[in-house]
């Protein structure tokens, strides 16, 4: 019976280090037993792989692509690949990956209720997980010991080691000022919120903008953010507050809502109601009029994920470091909508 040594008990991953103390071997005849290298006696490789197997460890991914010159692998997690978001998002990801020589595994957990299950399921696939993560630091140190996370969007970025976030607040001022430059004075915030207690950032930010230009912008509560429900919520403020005369939506989805309910009641856009949506999607521009957004840059979105993992693995950048967060902006894109 091998001994696990004290550090491995403490619930974190088991590492090649740990062995390589269970079995009294260094790390250099560690890595030749679990890779099946020469350079290594019978009798030792069976007390290394007994030692392995005692530990319950499992080599990195990463660190055995650095011996084989294997695939290494990223983990991105996403909310609903139906969205045109996440797509996006997912290619350039893949493309981000692959220019550093890293392969993608994607895992869309739509209609899941709790992600636990799911991505309990990556530990053996993947060196490092991005994305849309939804679990706890400590629940995933548990699910996932010594695996880099990086979450997109975090709730709240210094409770995690690594995060991408979004800074809407310059492009969400621009939006504002675009709006009443073209003469909006009655503008209505179309939110993916249930009710009041949930409004979102994107609308909180709207709202307080147009309040300090002495405007007030009602929000209707969509109660989600897909196409059906823009088009549901832009009916209630068609038959509701008819002199609506802009509409800034939670989300490019729920725009192209917007326009679809407004096209339906005869109302012309921009001339009767002006749009924008918040993303940028590239099918913003496949729908008539095209579609106004506070577009982000996916290509950086990505790069921002992908680098802070891969810096997080070999070391060059710290857990909970400034350099494992990082912000980017939305800029405005006006196209014919507004």
């Amino acid at each position: 019976m091998i001994k696990a040594p004290v550090a491995a008990s403490a619930g974190r991953r088991v590492t090649i280090r740990d062995v390589a103390e269970a079995a009294r071997v260094s790390r250099q005849t560690v890595t030749r037993a679990m890779n099946d290298m020469p350079g290594i006696n019978a009798g030792t490789k069976e007390r290394v792989l007994l030692a392995a197997r005692e530990l319950g460890y499992h080599p990195s991914r990463f660190g055995r692509g650095l011996v084989l010159h294997d695939h290494h692998t990223i983990g991105l997690v996403i909310d609903n690949l139906v969205n045109p978001y996440y797509p996006e998002l997912s290619s350039a990801v893949v493309t981000r990956a692959a220019e550093r020589g890293w392969t993608v595994v994607l895992m869309d957990c739509s209609g899941v209720d709790n992600q636990r299950d799911l991505i309990g399921q990556l530990a053996d696939q993947v060196d490092a997980l991005i994305g849309y993560v939804h679990l706890d630091y400590e629940e995933l140190s548990r699910l996932l010991p010594g695996v880099p996370v990086v979450r997109i969007d975090a709730p709240d970025p210094t409770a995690v080691p690594g995060s991408v976030n979004f800074d809407l607040g310059r492009g969400m001022a621009e939006v504002v000022d675009h709006l009443l430059q073209r003469g909006v004075r009655r503008p209505v915030m179309l939110d993916s919120s249930r009710d009041e207690s949930g409004l979102t950032e994107r609308a909180r930010q709207f709202i307080k903008l147009m309040q300090g230009h002495g405007i007030s912008a009602p929000v209707l509560h969509a109660g989600g953010d897909q196409l059906s429900d823009g088009i549901r919520a832009t009916t209630e403020i068609i038959t509701t507050m008819p002199r609506t005369d802009a509409i800034m939506c939670f989300n490019d989805i729920t725009a192209f809502g917007a326009l679809k309910a407004l096209r339906q009641h005869g109302r012309e856009v921009p001339r009767d109601v002006r749009v924008v949506g918040v993303d940028g999607l590239a099918a913003g521009t496949y729908v008539t009029p095209m579609l106004t957004s506070l577009a982000l840059d996916m290509t950086k979105v990505a790069a921002a994920a992908v680098d802070i993992a891969l810096g997080r693995l070999d070391g060059s950048i710290a857990a909970g470091s400034r350099g494992a967060r990082r912000k980017v902006r939305h800029k405005l894109v006006i196209r014919e909508s507004t």
